[in-house]
This record gives structure tokens, sequence and C-alpha cells, in this order.
């Protein structure tokens, strides 16, 4: 099948006034079941998810014995488990995205998956920082098209009232990444570490270097498979056919240009952008530098630390978190003013308050759960002195079971909620678990015994798991099809920046700060969840309207709908 997609200029963005017209009334679109092609999206999609999480995860679980190995702390860690993975994953998912939404998604998500299994490879040689960051650079870039291009996949794969079981098969592979980071790292790990007890081990390798090579291995034929998969009809499940892009490729790299830091003043100057815009971007950088330079003190001074070691310099890690979270905002400011300059209707679709809204409450959410996953296989090992393969084994599998269960359930429940109440139904099932969770997360995290842990954090992961499926079809529910790809890159830079980008590190300072405790450090990050639900009830008593109005803030920036 022919590659359809949007047409679009070499800038951010797919084409403004991209003529749209409907489908036969006799086509996928109006058939409720899902076809064979769809059921096979759906297992190499999920995953491709699961391989993402595996090789982003898996540090989570041999932190412990990296630490260790190489003599550094929880708050470098967090700098690696999250801020250095997110700078890159964050910038790279926007060109990336824009390449999903007018490229061969197949083909491209094939690449990147090959990529990022083999820069995770790459850790397995680290004797230090600097490696072991690079092959989280690496990781960042290559998994940046990797949610954008598998949700469009699926939106095109499937009916629209079944995409609920879509999310929720990609739910299904993130948690059984989630657990075979943890199970395989865990006990290959070990068993190397056991093997060679006294010496010898090949290319010097410990437990932990074996186990990043072991992680990254299977992403080889599964990118094969990706690569071979027939590519979807773009926007032919919602009734919508759009023009081939001309230039996908030149569309992507003025994304990158648009955004980046320092190349995004060429963008202006050659978009002949006027003094208002400027003012927007100095003022909007200024501030953004202010309020970084303001954190850098207020973190050093809660949790000093001391400088990374990059060969020839050093540099403070507080500096370096900042740095990236300014980075990341300044980033988010270029990117709508790209949409501003280059494509109207996209740039309209975005202010939908609805949509920025759940964007942000996916990014808080997401910083809790970064934040746990990151650090509980270590609480598990130093406060209940577990070996590494007994919580990779225990902790991971679990986690896997409780998400895996959680996702079948949601998925179904969404697009039952979605059929019976429409979005309101969805927001309802995202409030309910995200507004009662924090109370089971603080109840978990005080166990004093492992039995005690493991029982509580059966009920509060069921709970938790419950919000993903219904979140992501509402944020995909407010697009145009041709804007698929680069508004879930947007939504994804949000999520990284204050997720994982803002949750390990602050879970590690406040480790750090008191003297390793991480229970107390894991409670801590449960701040933020008033926050979330009072984000939620307002996109409850304003979705239905922000939702119909989809299509008139297309018209409203020229597309013709």
């Amino acid at each position: 099948m022919s590659d359809s997609t949007s047409s679009a200029p070499p800038a951010a963005g797919s084409a403004p006034g991209a003529p749209l017209t409907p489908a036969s009334p006799d086509g996928a679109g109006a058939d409720n079941r899902i076809s064979r092609y769809g059921w096979h999206a759906i297992i190499l999609m999920s995953s491709a998810q699961m391989m993402s999480l595996l090789d982003r995860q898996i540090l989570s679980i041999l932190a412990n014995d990296i630490r260790t190995d190489l003599g550094i702390g929880d708050a470098e860690m967090g700098l690696l488990y999250g801020t250095v993975f997110a700078l890159f994953y964050a910038l790279f998912s926007l060109p990336l995205g824009r390449l999903v939404d007018g490229w061969v998604r197949t083909k491209l998500l094939a690449i990147c998956l090959g990529a990022w299994s083999f820069f995770a490879g790459l850790a397995a040689f680290a004797q230090g920082f600097t490696l072991l960051a690079i092959s989280r650079i690496g990781v960042g870039i290559g998994e940046g098209a990797t949610q954008p291009a598998a949700n469009s996949i699926l939106f095109d794969s499937l009916p629209k009232s079944r995409r609920g079981i879509a999310m929720g098969g990609l739910g299904v592979g993130l948690a059984l990444g989630l657990g075979l980071s943890m199970a395989l790292g865990g006990i290959v790990a070990e068993w190397w570490d056991l093997r060679y007890a006294d010496g010898g081990a090949p290319l010097g390798f410990s437990g932990w270097q074996f186990a990043f090579l072991v992680a990254s291995l299977p992403g080889f034929p599964l990118a094969w498979l990706i690569y071979k998969l027939r590519e979807p009809e773009r926007g032919e499940m919602d009734g919508i056919t759009s023009k081939k892009d001309p230039a996908p490729f030149k569309a992507s790299a003025g994304v990158l240009g648009a955004v980046t830091p320092g190349s995004n003043w060429f963008f202006l100057w050659r978009r002949d952008a006027g003094s208002r815009q400027w003012t927007i971007n100095l003022v909007g950088l200024a501030l953004i530098v202010g309020f970084c330079a303001v954190m850098v003190q207020v973190t050093g001074t809660f949790s000093p630390r001391p400088p990374l070691d990059f060969g020839s310099f050093t540099l403070n890690p507080h500096v370096l978190q900042w740095a990236v979270v300014g980075f990341g905002a300044f980033v988010v400011l270029n990117l709508f003013q790209s949409f501003k300059l280059t494509d109207m209707p996209t740039f309209h679709v975005a202010l939908n308050p609805s949509l920025i809204l759940l964007m942000v409450v996916g990014g808080l959410q997401t910083a809790i759960n970064y934040g746990i996953m990151g650090f509980t296989p270590s609480l598990l090992i130093r406060h209940f002195e577990l070996s590494t393969a007994e919580a990779g084994v225990q902790f991971g599998l679990l986690s896997a079971l409780l998400a895996t269960i959680g996702a079948v359930v949601a998925g179904p429940l969404t697009d039952f909620l979605g059929k019976k109440l429409g979005g309101r139904g969805m927001i309802v099932l995202v409030l309910l678990s995200l507004g009662i969770s924090p109370f089971f997360g603080i109840w978990t995290f005080s166990a004093e015994t492992t039995t005690d842990f493991y029982l509580r954090y059966v009920i509060y992961s069921l709970i938790l798991t419950l919000w993903l499926p219904p979140i992501y079809t509402l944020i995909l529910g407010l697009v145009l099809p041709r804007m698929r790809g680069i508004i879930f890159s947007t939504y994804l830079i949000i999520m990284t920046l204050l997720g994982q980008g803002l949750g390990p590190y602050v879970v590690g300072i406040v480790s750090d700060r008191n003297g390793g405790d991480l229970a107390s450090a894991i409670i801590s990050i449960n701040w933020v969840a008033p926050v979330i639900v009072l984000l939620l009830v307002i996109v409850l008593l304003r979705y239905r309207g922000d939702e119909d109005g989809v299509l008139g803030r297309a018209r409203k920036g020229g597309e013709e709908v």
C-alpha cells in the first residue's frame, strides 16, 4: 500500500491548507473489526515498546552495581537515568515525529530501533560516567521515534472504536519491557559475577556490563520484522486522506533547525519573523535562564554534590541538570514559534487548552512513575537486603504482571467509556486512577517488611496502571491525522522534561540529602499529585467543547477541512 502522507514545507509541521477529503464510506474506517493486519501491527508495535522500556529501564536494576563499581552517587545515577536521556529523547523526538508524519513509518521505526539497540549495547564497554552518558544519549535519540511512530501506525490500522485496545497493547509492551529489564538485568548480572567471581571474565566485563550487552541483542531481529511490515494508509480509519509529503526529510531537518537553541535564530531570520516574535523568543530565553540559575543555587544548597569528571574538565551536576531543563524549555518555546510561522493549523490545534493540560498531566504523573521505578530496585537491595537477582526477578516480574493486567483492563475499559460517555468518561477513569493512587503510594513505601511492601505494591500498581491508555487516546483524539506525529512528539518533550528529566533527579537529591533514605525520597515525589487532580478537573469541565472545536481550530489556521 502506498505511503499516503501530508504535504509540508521544509520546516516545522505539515503543510498548512492541505485539502482533506473523506474516505469512501465503504472503506476500512466503517468496519468495526480488527483485521489480521491490525493484530499484527499491535504485536509488533507493542514489541517495539517492550524493547524501548527494556533498554531504557535496565539501568535502574543495575544502578547499585554501577554506583559501587564507578563510585558515583544517587544524584549522578538520576542524571544518567533521567536527565541525560531526557535531553536528547525530547529534542530528537520532534524532528523524528515530523518524519513520522511525512515518511514511511515502519522503516523509520525499524532504523531507529536498530540504532538505539547498538547504543544500549555500547554501555557494556563503559569504564566511567562519560561512555555511559554517550550510551544514554544514543538510546534517547533512537527511542524518540518509538511512540509517535507506533501510535500513528496503530491509529491508521484499527477502527476508531477499537483504539483503546491498541493503546492497551502498547501498555502491555511497556509492562513487559519494564519487567524484563529488571528480571533479565538482575539475573544476567548476578550470574556473570558469580561465574567469574575469581576473575578472568571475557573483556574484563562486570555483570552489569554483560547485562547491557544481552539486553541490546533482541532489538536487531525485531527491527527487521518491523522494516518488512506493510505501511498503513494514513488517515483511512478516520475517513480523511491527505496528500503525499514531497520532502519529509527536508521538513524534519527544518523542525530540528527551528527548535535547536542557536539555529532557531537563523530560522526566525529566514522566516522574516517580526519584532514581536523576536521579543517573545529573547524574553522567554532570559526568563528560562534566570529560573534555571535560581534552581541551581537552590538544589545545590539543598543537596551539595561533587563535580562530575568528564576527562579534561569537571561539571557541577546541578548545573548539568538545570541546563538540560532550560534547554528543553527553550526548545518547546521555539517549537510553538515554528508552528506559528510555518503551520498555522497545527499552531491553533496545539493551543487547544485540553490538549495542553493533558500533556502537563502526563508529564507530572511520569515524574512520579520514573521517580518510583528508577529507585525502587535500589530500595529493595539496600533496605530489604535483596540480591540484585532477587530484586530484579521479584519486583520486575511482579511489575510486568500487574502492568499487563492493568493495560488489558484499561484498554477495553477506555473503549467502553468512550462509547458510553465520550471523552469525559475516559477523563473520569484517569482522574480516579491518579487521584487515589498517591495515597496507596505513600502507604506502599512506608512498609517495614518485604512481604508488606509487595502486598501493598500490588494494589498500588493496579490502580496506577489504568491511566495511560485513556490519556493517550484523549490526546490523539484532539488532533488531525496529519498532525499526530509532531503533536505526540510535543507531548513527549513535555512529558520527558517534567517526568524523566525531573522525577529521578528529585528522588536522587532527596535521597543524597537524607543519607540514602530512598523510601522517604520516593514518597516525596508525590507532592505533584494535587496539581494533577486540579488539572484533570479543569479538563473534565471543558473537554467536550475543546474536542468539538478541533476542526474549527484547524480551519482558523487555514486548513481546508
